[in-house]
């Protein structure tokens, strides 16, 4: 009966969207036919422009959703004859629940488990299964708190909810897609109606995942249901933690690691007290009516009142499940990771490989100070401790003047890393560690006191020499700043600098300045689309590129609509005046502009940091 109910709500709303459209045209139509009939050309011919670009748009949209087809499931195929045990649970748990079992299981790379059916009919008729499960839920669950996620999804197939995903699915794009076609007031009529046709997808969405879990509880249990809920929010966390900070800085600096699931594995077993401290917060609680998916916290409470199952616990790991897996997380990888031209490298290497392009970046962010200070361009680590022999680096401005210790600190272990004198360690259980061709440890400390002084600035010379260490190999490489490494954080459409339209895209490093049309409709539309169009680094080379390190003043002309006056430190004046009939990408990019532009100047705004450290 709630299939029945939903797809009549989801084909009605959706028929409904284009009578409320075809009727817009309609008036838009017979209104310009009156205007014409009464002598009101100027005003009929401006109605007819209203009516051809309305029709236009809709047309476009549908052209689209006749195209549409939701993209098929990819990921690794694991067959009955591969993880007999896996398929047996599966097989078992969709008896339970009186449903066919999924026609094929896929490994993905993603913390998520789903399930797709290529329904047909209106969803009338069923159609070839697919369950999707992530090898990092795999790489930590137990095997009964994997039966409670495959209960769970096999609930959705139960109640029928998986039946409906083409009609849903095209619904949205058919929306979405007519309101990016249009502007104005009548884009905005439409925009209520797509609002609508949202939260109630949203909400149905909300009450099927209840429905999913009352089959988990009935199944597999509620103790294991509530245990793998709990969980969840505490595997993205770490996922996440490791994706940034052990993979991200190598795979940007063109390295890939040879084992990239099974450094998870790792993590999760050297980062047990860090993983315990999170299972001990509680989930998260907060929702919104826009979510697809209830609070972890009201889903857990729900499941108070669910019917209970007695089921012996298997304290297993899920992996067990899949005999073999190491290699198919390697036959994943391969499939699923676009790796490209990158080097793949065993973990040790690969850690070293990006410790020491990551600080190559930052050091040359402090050589770009030291050469716009010195005016020359062949700068290095000697010619820093010529500024601090001077008594100088206080002159230098950027991190050798707010924390030199630190700078210094950077330079000297990169010169001893490209002098062979040390060596970035891995580590699962904490930081990478500079160290020794023996394995001790390197400890930069005594050199770093000697070089921030001028007294004993040349003393501080003498001890990399004595170590080994030559000054001159750690360098300038990049002289130009780069967007490497940045993330998008906001936009502004509409912009004018230095007098010209542009939109600018704001990053974390620097402002992306794209010329732009003076039209002022489908602004924020050309924002989202300038952002995903490319990697950040690219975009900043196709456009002007403005980093932050190379601001030296801001002023701020006027706050709403925002006016700046930024004096660059080659002695360059950029102003940039935001329109009132401009867009902005998030409610917070004026806030995020005039603070990026002063996040490198004396006590510019710190980035937060990760609540989780390397």
């Amino acid at each position: 009966m709630l299939t029945t109910l939903r797809a009549t709500l989801a084909v009605v709303m959706l028929f409904g969207f284009y009578v409320f459209a075809f009727a817009i045209i309609g008036g838009l139509g017979w209104l310009t036919v009156m205007a014409f009939g009464r002598g009101m050309g100027v005003a009929g011919s401006k109605l007819g422009y209203v009516t051809i670009a309305v029709a236009v748009g809709i047309l476009a949209a549908l052209w689209r959703v006749i195209r549409a087809r939701p993209e098929p499931p990819s990921g690794l195929p694991v067959s009955p004859q591969q993880a007999p045990e896996l398929w047996g649970i599966v097989t078992e748990l969709a008896a339970q629940l009186k449903t066919r079992r999924p026609d094929q299981i896929l490994l993905v790379p993603d913390v998520n488990a789903a399930v797709t059916e290529d329904a047909r009919l209106l969803g009338l008729l069923g159609g070839r299964r697919t369950l999707l499960l992530g090898v990092p839920l795999l790489q930590a669950f137990s095997v009964a708190q994997l039966r409670s996620v495959l209960a769970h999804e096999l609930g959705h197939y139960s109640g029928s909810h998986t039946r409906l995903g083409p009609i849903t699915y095209r619904g949205r794009i058919a929306i979405i897609g007519t309101v990016a076609n249009l502007s104005g007031f009548i884009a905005w009529l439409f925009k209520v109606y797509a609002r609508i046709y949202l939260l109630v997808e949203a909400a149905v969405s909300r009450r099927q995942e209840l429905e999913a879990d009352r089959a988990s509880v009935q199944v597999a249990g509620r103790e294991a249901a509530q245990s793998a809920l709990r969980e969840l929010p505490v595997i993205v966390a770490a996922w996440n933690f490791y994706f940034g900070q052990y993979v991200a800085p190598g795979w940007e600096a063109g390295y890939a690691p040879d084992d990239i699931f099974g450094g998870f594995g790792e993590l999760l077993r050297h980062r047990s007290g860090e993983l315990a401290q999170l299972r001990a917060g509680m989930p998260p609680d907060k929702g919104s009516v826009w979510d697809s998916h209830p609070p972890i916290a009201a889903r857990i409470q729900a499941m108070e009142a669910m019917p209970d199952r007695l089921v012996t616990v298997d304290d297993r790991p899920a992996t067990e499940l899949i005999p073999g897996f190491p290699q198919a997380c390697a036959a994943l990888a391969s499939r699923a990771l676009k790796i490209g031209s990158r080097q793949v490298l065993p973990w040790d290497q690969f850690t070293a490989a990006a410790m020491t392009a990551t600080a190559q970046d930052a050091a040359d962010e402090i050589y770009r100070g030291v050469a716009r200070s010195t005016g020359s361009s062949d700068v290095n680590l000697g010619t820093v401790l010529d500024l601090s022999a001077a008594g100088r680096l206080g002159t230098v401005g950027g991190p050798l003047t707010e924390a030199p210790a630190d700078a210094l600190g950077l330079l000297v272990s990169l010169a001893a890393v490209r002098s062979g004198v040390a060596t970035w360690r891995h580590s699962w259980a904490g930081p990478a560690t500079l160290v020794r061709p023996d394995g001790s440890a390197f400890d930069v400390g005594e050199i770093v006191r000697l070089a921030v002084s001028p007294a004993t600035a040349e003393a501080a010379r003498a001890r990399l020499a004595e170590l080994g260490i030559d000054t001159a190999k750690a360098s300038l490489v990049q002289a130009t700043a780069t967007a490497k490494g940045s993330d998008v954080v906001g936009g502004i459409a509409n912009m004018k600098v230095d007098g010209a339209w542009h939109d600018v895209l704001i990053l974390t490093n620097g402002l992306i300045l794209a010329p732009g049309p003076k039209s002022t409709d489908g602004g924020k539309n050309r924002l989202h689309a300038l952002a995903t169009s490319a990697p950040v680094e690219q975009l900043a080379r196709r456009y002007r590129f403005l980093a932050f390190e190379d601001v030296a003043s801001v002023t701020v002309l006027k706050e709403v609509p925002v006016r700046l006056e930024v004096g660059l430190h080659d002695g360059r004046t950029v102003k940039l005046e935001e329109s009132w009939t401009g867009d902005l990408l998030t409610k917070q990019c004026r806030d995020n502009l005039v603070a990026g532009l002063r996040s490198r100047l004396p006590h510019g705004a710190a980035e937060p940091e990760s609540t989780w450290s390397k």
